[in-house]
């Protein structure tokens, strides 16, 4: 059943034409992700199907009566709402039932409280109810009596994803969801979306996240609409294919065009109707070639100061709000080229912890110590200190006009412009005119080019498309200095780093040697140990009378014989896929992910299977009893 039909969809700001004739469909279950460069009109395209902005020309066509919910990057709540007033800002009426429940919970009145549960069961809404205090959970949302303009930006983020969802809309459009998200609340809401079996179509840089929960890739790119089946590493192998063969297209086009260069330069300024138009076909088949150019390689092969022996040492840091404690005796001394991720629940402190190491806030107690050869290079992720009137390469020209690369020579700042993909044309544009990840990007560049050898990045990725996020991890990769990044991207931190600080909250911070992937692999293993552990312990404590045990029946005696062999495959393959994620050789990021998926489903069968193996094996000793 189809949901949505786009046909001969265009729109243009000005004179720059940011896509032209689209056309797609999305049919009742699918889950589309829309991929394209910042700037070049993916959130403009979905602002116009959640009826946002108009667009230029073009039809779109829903099915009759479904309801279409839409999360902005940018949540619009009513600052004079209370959250439980914003969770509930819906016209379903068991939503609505709900809310008045809940507010006649805070009274304490019974006859209200009364009153408001008769209609919620009257609307057999208690689903409704169950699922929102289940999503309200793990986003980690609660005090809903708290004014909503007293609310952080991510937590007003948290508030509008949350509302989205309780409302369950039969079509979603997401715009970048996990923005503000911790790794913990991601991988829930990538579990959530694909169990319910939604529709939905989303615009996100967590390539992760695309691969685990979209079917289906749109990509957006120069005015074009791909359509690739499949998650992110498909989309990739798809792209590759497609890049190579415009590639050779390309080269056959090259040669034309050098043919037509060497005739065009004989004329003489007076043609004939002929000349004239083979210079016009020159002229068209020019500006083909130009438009359809492959994409620059980000190669910044910077000259950076040298790092002497002495780095960085914290002496037993300790920070803490009120009686919030972020970091207790923390210590530890950083080596030359180390590459740390910093992971932890949202509000556990990572990002005040940058700010200590930089010296920007003010420790409670413990010493900082600087190597003297240190040069570092904070990018946060609120200071974009830009003049909205200044054009984009005068900011760059304020930071370097040249630097230094590896083997001599200067690189300028135009220079730096196009290989961090600013073309020509933008560099004179105002800063005003730049989409807010055009903007990031410049922020980003700024601060590399300010030449550091130690690189501390708090969220990186926000609000960068997958196309500037690749060329930023190809030039971190060559980067020779120290980097220290606060990212929930999971492939950008399994990329980069091979260590990581974990934020544990209460002031705790271990100390991980891996990625992010090893630490999520070592986490499983922890819980499933706990798991057994508490299965170990649960029989002992039980001493039911001997004489009054229940016995199995002929069915559940072979219930219980099968589970035994089933439960030895299960432990066979689970030793099959440890095997595997422990020697990934060339496996890509989505095969690994598919792998951990299969793991955990493994693991998680392994476990009801064990539960139930445990309750039939307490009835089998009923039967021993019996026989003494």
């Amino acid at each position: 059943m189809f949901y949505l039909r786009v046909d001969s969809l265009s729109k243009a700001y000005h004179d720059k034409v940011l896509f032209e004739d689209v056309a797609f469909s999305l049919s009742k279950g699918q889950r589309v992700a829309l991929v394209a460069r910042n700037g070049t009109g993916k959130t403009t395209l979905i602002r116009i199907l959640a009826g946002e902005e108009p667009a230029d020309k073009g039809r779109i066509e829903w099915a009759r009566d479904i309801r279409v919910g839409f999360l902005p990057q940018e949540p619009r709540l009513n600052p004079e709402h209370t959250i439980l007033e914003a969770l509930y800002a819906s016209e379903r009426p068991e939503l609505q039932a709900i809310q008045a429940y809940e507010k006649a919970l805070q009274t304490h009145d019974s006859a209200l409280i009364q009153k408001a549960y008769a209609e919620v069961d009257r609307l057999h809404a208690w689903d409704f109810q169950l699922k929102a205090q289940q999503i309200l959970s793990r986003l980690k949302i609660d005090q809903l009596s708290q004014p909503v303009a007293v609310l952080s930006g991510g937590q007003k983020r948290r508030i509008a994803l949350a509302q989205t969802l309780i409302d369950a809309p039969d079509f979603l459009i997401l715009d970048e969801p996990t923005n503000h998200l911790d790794l913990e609340m991601m991988e829930w809401l990538e579990q959530y979306l694909t169990a319910q079996s939604m529709t939905l179509l989303m615009v996100t840089h967590d390539r992760y996240f695309l691969e685990a929960v979209c079917d289906e890739i749109l990509e957006l790119d120069r005015g074009q609409l791909y359509r690739v089946s499949g998650g992110f590493s498909d989309y990739l192998a798809q792209k590759y294919a497609r890049l190579a063969r415009e590639e050779r297209e390309t080269e056959v086009a090259r040669n034309r065009y050098r043919r037509e260069l060497v005739w065009f330069r004989k004329q003489p300024r007076a043609r004939g109707t002929k000349s004239r138009a083979r210079s016009e076909a020159f002229l068209a088949l020019e500006e083909e070639l130009n438009a359809g150019a492959p994409e620059k390689a980000l190669e910044l092969d910077i000259l950076m100061p040298r790092l002497g022996t002495k780095i960085l040492e914290l002496h037993h840091l300790a920070k803490a709000f009120g009686p919030q404690v972020l970091l207790n005796d923390f210590s530890h001394t950083f080596s030359r080229g180390d590459r740390i991720g910093v992971v932890g629940p949202n509000g556990s402190g990572k990002s005040t912890f940058l700010n200590l190491i930089t010296g920007e806030e003010d420790l409670d107690q413990g010493e900082r110590v600087l190597g003297e050869t240190v040069s570092l290079g904070y990018y946060r992720q609120q200071n974009m200190a830009f003049r909205e009137d200044q054009r984009v390469i005068d900011a760059v020209k304020e930071i370097a006009e040249v630097l230094p690369v590896r083997g001599g020579g200067q690189i300028t700042a135009a220079q730096m412009l196009e290989r961090f993909l600013f073309p020509a044309p933008v560099h004179w544009r105002q800063i005003s005119t730049l989409s807010g990840g055009e903007k990031r990007r410049l922020y980003l560049l700024t601060v590399l080019l300010s030449n550091p050898n130690f690189l501390i990045l708090d969220e990186p990725t926000n609000d960068l498309d997958i196309a500037t996020i690749e060329v930023l991890e190809d030039f971190l990769q060559d980067f020779q200095g120290n980097l220290l990044v606060v990212s929930h991207d999971r492939w950008f931190m399994d990329r980069l780093v091979d260590h990581l600080f974990v934020f544990e909250g209460r002031g705790l911070v271990r100390y991980f040697p891996g990625n992010y992937t090893d630490y999520w692999l070592a986490q499983q293993e922890q819980e499933k140990a706990q798991r057994l552990q508490a299965r170990e312990e649960k029989p002992a404590e039980r001493k039911p009378p001997r004489e009054n045990k229940p016995r199995l029946s002929y069915k559940q005696q072979k219930e219980f014989e099968g589970l035994e062999q089933e439960l030895e495959k299960l432990q066979q393959r689970k030793a099959e896929l440890e095997q595997e994620l422990a020697n990934p050789g060339d496996l890509g990021a989505g095969s690994l992910q598919r792998l951990s998926a299969a793991f955990g489903e493994i693991e998680a069968e392994i476990e009801s299977k064990e539960m139930r193996w445990l309750e039939l094996a307490e009835l089998a000793e009923g039967n021993q009893d019996s026989t003494l």
